[in-house]
């Protein structure tokens, strides 16, 4: 069966899952802040869309950073640490199947990741209601969460297209992906 990625697909979708846990791993950050771990996972998760341009692309990110985060031992949950990375990659993906092509890539990169960060904060959501919080307080957690992450969401969001725009003017992408309206 052949791949739907060809090899520099696949080695910048790798660079950008194994940076992100690099990154994430080095800065260990405690702000105090929910939230600010969404900065880096939508910087590079709509990097790597930007650069290969193909549905599929985040989740295969996603889940590979999760595996490398779980053999690097990074952060905190063990096994499920795959779904701390692979949830909100599949959903940004997921939603990439219903509007692309629609917007420019700035408010195409603001919708994914305010659709990223729904996933993450409803992660924390259903396990706040499986630990038998009650769901007034879950909810509000959640709110409370999804406004925190969608800032720093949206704020890697806003750097990814000129980022793009460098890397495309300095021919490191092989397919023209950039198409601003």
């Amino acid at each position: 069966m052949k791949s739907p990625f060809d090899l520099q697909d696949a080695l910048f979708i790798g660079f950008c899952a194994t940076l992100l846990v690099v990154l994430k791993s080095m800065l260990r950050l405690k702000l105090g802040l929910s939230g600010h771990s969404m900065f880096l996972m939508t910087f590079f998760y709509l990097i790597c869309y930007g650069a290969v341009g193909r549905v599929g692309c985040i989740t295969a990110c996603g889940l590979l950073a999760g595996l490398i985060a779980m053999m690097l031992s990074v952060g905190k949950g063990g096994p499920m640490i795959l779904l701390k990375f692979g949830l909100p990659a599949m959903a940004m993906d997921l939603a990439l199947l219903f509007m692309a092509g629609m917007f420019s890539l700035r408010w195409r990169s603001i919708i994914l990741a305010l659709v990223g960060c729904l996933a993450w904060a409803g992660k924390g959501w259903i396990g706040n209601l499986l630990v038998g919080m009650s769901g007034q307080v879950a909810l509000a957690k959640f709110g409370l969460s999804f406004i925190q992450g969608g800032a720093f969401a949206i704020a890697a969001a806003l750097l990814v297209p000129p980022v793009l725009k460098r890397l495309h003017a300095h021919d490191l992408l092989h397919r023209g992906q950039i198409e601003d309206k």
